[in-house]
């Protein structure tokens, strides 16, 4: 039991639970409704097997990171260490290599079965620079930050690719698919994804500034000092909560006030609660709990496409 809890926490189980919320909600709450027919049972096994690949790369992701993380995580959170303490190294690049494999292998049968081969390119670099990312990236100014905002708006596009354009044989006027229409809506929730990703880096980033120093990294807080890390991060927060507040005038003025409430009351609100504790922060503790209080922010913003199921 021991083992698989030390599993569980190395492969970050409650962000793939994330990857899983949000790329199902997008199908069945935003595409699904757009449908003037179903689609047959096959399409949506074909969707849970990229589901299952999104999960084997991204926790392939997590592993490498921790991998070449050991010594500045033992620094900065010796109480979450997994590698060496429970899990040994080789056995941890096993299980990188087996679920990136399985990964690439599951997403080149979507593309098979649809087509469409740019989704097995794509997750074929996502590899590749989740990779990179922990070997090189992640230790230079902002790089690191960008490519991981980057993939996880992919986590939203992957899916849009997939039933936007990977119909396939499935396609008919009879669907009655408004591509156009669900590609807003992709791009609006890749972006939000991104926007709060790129925040949450920076965040971390003056959460690990102690063994970030140790170990020669040089992210944001080391080359600029971390008042203007600070302002840097308020900026993203300021942009983010423009976005929002544009949403909600547009959803007030077609008359979806519940979900103008909601977007208030869950996002909003918590937005500026986290620009006003950043101003406060200075401590590891502080930066972590914004650090939390953005993972339920991105939560909320998950859950809003329940909404679409009313508005359709």
């Amino acid at each position: 039991m021991r083992l698989i809890a030390a599993f569980l926490r190395l492969i970050r189980w409650p962000n793939l639970f994330f990857i899983i919320l949000t790329q199902s909600l997008f199908y069945f709450c935003v595409f699904k409704p757009m449908l003037k027919y179903p689609l047959p049972a096959s399409f949506d096994v074909l969707f849970w097997i990229l589901v299952t690949a999104s999960v084997c790369i991204a926790a392939a992701g997590y592993i490498i990171n921790d991998y070449f993380d050991f010594h500045i995580d033992a620094i900065n959170k010796p109480q979450k260490v997994v590698i060496d303490k429970v899990i040994k190294r080789r056995w941890a690049i096993i299980w990188h290599w087996f679920l990136s494999g399985l990964g690439i292998l599951l997403t080149a049968y979507i593309s098979y079965k649809t087509n469409k081969f740019h989704i097995l390119a794509a997750n074929i670099t996502c590899v590749l620079l989740l990779w990179f990312y922990s070997t090189t990236f992640k230790k230079k100014i902002l790089w690191g930050n960008i490519l991981i905002s980057l993939l996880t708006a992919w986590v939203i596009l992957v899916i849009y690719f997939f039933v936007g354009t990977g119909i396939g044989k499935w396609q008919s006027p009879d669907l009655a698919l408004d591509v156009k229409r669900l590609y807003k809506f992709a791009i609006l929730y890749a972006g939000f994804a991104f926007l709060l990703s790129v925040i949450r880096e920076a965040v971390k980033d003056l959460e690990d500034l102690e063994g970030d120093i140790k170990y020669g990294c040089r992210t944001m807080p080391i080359v600029w000092g971390v008042p203007a890390a600070k302002v840097y991060t308020a900026i993203w927060l300021v942009v983010c909560v423009g976005m929002l507040t544009a949403i909600l005038i547009y959803a007030g003025l077609s008359g979806w006030w519940v979900a103008s409430l909601y977007i208030a009351i869950a996002i909003l609100i918590p937005l500026f609660m986290i620009l006003f504790a950043l101003g406060k922060a200075g401590a590891p503790e502080a930066y972590h709990k914004i650090s939390s209080m953005l993972k339920l922010v991105m939560l909320a913003g998950i859950l809003s496409m329940l909404f679409f199921l009313i508005l359709k």
